[in-house]
């Protein structure tokens, strides 16, 4: 009896032990590398994904207007990296506007700042925004508010990205995950697992 309890034991911490190895968020099997992007930043600096080699990229896709979405996928990568402590320097944010006819470099460089003044902004010309809206499968909808000719919100797809530090594409996370989930994803990548 006690053999068996030690048995079920020892089979369920290996499958903890399995489980601490296995991302928490839906996987692409088998990675690819992730579409480039190269553009200016929010800030005027040139960016090109494929700088950011060795480090874990989390790309959200969204825009400073939207009042509950955004907000909170931002709040929860702020935790995350304020979690990670000693690899927090291995994360890199990029927000990529869904709404570039609002989202100035200046208006977005400054709603990013509230958050994480590490979160990189992307913002440029609708085509632009659209050509990496379209490499990465986000969906983006202007829906204009009732009663108004000039008011409106975004509809978006609202994922995660996860780029390991190679530049695969490896991992999406959907909306409103913990902000442990994504310590845990960052950490195993950035470990290179």
């Amino acid at each position: 009896m006690i053999r068996r309890s030690l048995f079920a034991l020892l089979l369920a911490a290996a499958g903890l032990a399995h489980a601490a190895d296995k991302l928490k968020s839906g996987t692409f099997d088998p990675p690819r590398m992730a579409p480039q992007i190269a553009q200016k930043a929010a800030d005027g600096q040139d960016f090109a994904l494929d700088k950011f080699r060795g480090k874990v990229v989390v790309l959200e896709f969204g825009y400073t207007s939207c009042a509950d979405v955004c907000p909170v996928s931002l709040a929860l990568l702020k935790q995350a990296r304020e979690r990670l402590g000693p690899l927090a320097g291995k994360l890199q944010v990029v927000f990529v506007t869904v709404d570039p006819e609002r989202d100035t470099g200046p208006k977005l460089k400054a709603y990013l700042e509230q958050f994480d003044p590490s979160f990189i902004g992307l913002t440029g010309s609708e085509a632009q925004m659209a050509a990496i809206r379209s490499a990465y499968g986000i969906t983006a909808t202007k829906k204009m508010v009732e009663g108004s000719k000039t008011a409106y919100t975004m509809g978006h797809s609202s994922y995660l990205y996860f780029i390991d530090p190679q530049g695969r594409l490896r991992a999406l996370m959907p909306f409103g995950r913990p902000a442990d989930d994504i310590v845990h994803d960052v950490t195993l990548l950035a470990q290179g697992k």
